[in-house]
């Protein structure tokens, strides 16, 4: 708002130009020209002044009522304005599947949270092809996920490894398959559940269709949320198939990780940040990129491949 209606309003408010001068933090000569200035370019006496303070004059009580209209406008456009550069400068938008949410990102989100309140967070959980989908429809930065080879040629992705991580085989409390070393065999009798399986759609970001065919087959239960697995888990004999990262976090819902007998093969994946090469420059994109990292190490989540 202009200084001069700014000091107007003080005084107005004040009944003085004195106590409007400490207001302020102006000397009273100082404010009674700058009122006087004011009130010569208007034309018109704004105050009627004694010796116990002053009064607005008719002139003075319009030009006060618009005044306090306008920086109270003022006011609201500055803080928008704050929140729009908070939203372009500080806000994130990132995918990730459910463990490396709970264990990686979730602290991270709040922590950045807490430092940029006005900055709005979006996260993606789900498949890494759909993020991938995401990440090239410009809807997310980057997303955490394991390294895919099956890209069709001419999709442009970076990939920042973190470590590998390795399937593990979980099942409620109580099951037959629990209290002793297992073959993939003995666990392959019983049904099996996944989380976050491919979509039909996401077909077109790989070459051929066996990674989408192999996502969902020979599977007695899929969906896009880990939560309805576990309940799944819980109500009858199924396996989840999960990245043994998850076991403490699945220990505590009553899933429990069967033990398997030395010498299986299990899948294994490498597992790491994926980005567009030209977001990698970004600041933010950076130092996103630098926390995950940096917290996948302290907490040793993925052995180095």
């Amino acid at each position: 708002m202009d200084r001069a209606i700014e000091q107007f309003v003080a005084v107005a408010e004040e009944g003085s130009v004195m106590a409007g001068a400490e207001r302020l933090r102006l000397s009273q000569p100082t404010l009674s020209y700058n009122i006087k200035r004011l009130e010569a370019s208007l034309g018109v006496p704004l105050f009627h002044r004694s010796a116990r303070g002053v009064q607005l004059t008719t002139y003075g009580e319009t030009l006060y009522n618009s005044a306090v209209v306008i920086g109270r406008l003022y006011s609201n456009a500055l803080t928008t304005i704050a929140r729009q550069k908070a939203e372009l400068e500080e806000g994130i938008s990132i995918g990730t599947g459910y463990s490396t949410w709970f264990l990686i990102l979730r602290d991270y989100l709040v922590d950045h949270f807490k430092a940029h309140p006005n900055a709005p967070i979006n996260l993606s959980i789900g498949n890494m092809m759909r993020c991938m989908d995401q990440l090239l429809a410009g809807d997310i930065s980057l997303f955490i996920g394991h390294q895919i080879d099956q890209l069709k040629e001419g999709i442009a992705v970076d990939f920042i490894p973190i470590g590998r991580a390795t399937d593990g085989y979980f099942v409620r409390r109580g099951h037959p398959l629990l209290g002793a070393e297992r073959t993939l065999d003995e666990i392959r009798a019983y049904p099996t559940t996944m989380a976050y399986p491919l979509d039909v759609s996401q077909k077109r970001l790989v070459s051929g269709g066996e990674l989408h065919d192999a996502s969902r087959l020979g599977h007695a239960f899929t969906s896009n949320s880990l939560g309805a697995c576990l309940d799944f888990v819980q109500a009858t004999d199924a396996v989840l198939i999960h990245s043994t990262v998850l076991a403490e976090h699945l220990g505590a819902q009553g899933v429990d990780q069967v033990a398997l007998r030395p010498g299986q093969e299990v899948k294994k994946a490498v597992m790491g940040i994926h980005v567009l090469p030209e977001r990698q420059s970004n600041p933010k994109v950076q130092a996103c990129i630098r926390a995950i990292l940096d917290r996948a190490e302290q907490l040793q989540l993925f052995p180095p491949q």
